[in-house]
């Protein structure tokens, strides 16, 4: 019987970084993002470098913005949080 191993490190990385490649990999830059969604330049740069969390409504935005649904920012904010929690 094959064993399945997963993956699990021993960081976090914040889902600002995920969204940083999604932006990237979409040609937007963070500026755009920022007018795209309606929230302020600040707000992004937070939540990119993992100062601020992604709220709900944020999620919202941001799938209106780049089509990634907001169940999936959700989750990584979530799972983001819960790694940290881990960590203490």
């Amino acid at each position: 019987m094959a064993s399945i191993n997963t993956f699990s490190p021993d960081y976090a990385v914040t889902p600002g970084e995920t969204l940083r490649e999604v932006i990237e990999a979409k040609g937007i830059s963070q500026t755009d993002l920022a007018i795209r969604t309606g929230l302020a330049d600040k707000t992004i740069s937070q939540i990119m470098n993992g100062v601020a969390p992604i709220r709900f409504e944020t999620a919202e935005k941001l799938e209106m913005a780049l089509g990634v649904p907001a169940r999936f920012w959700n989750r990584r904010e979530s799972q983001y949080r819960a790694a940290l929690m881990q960590e203490k």
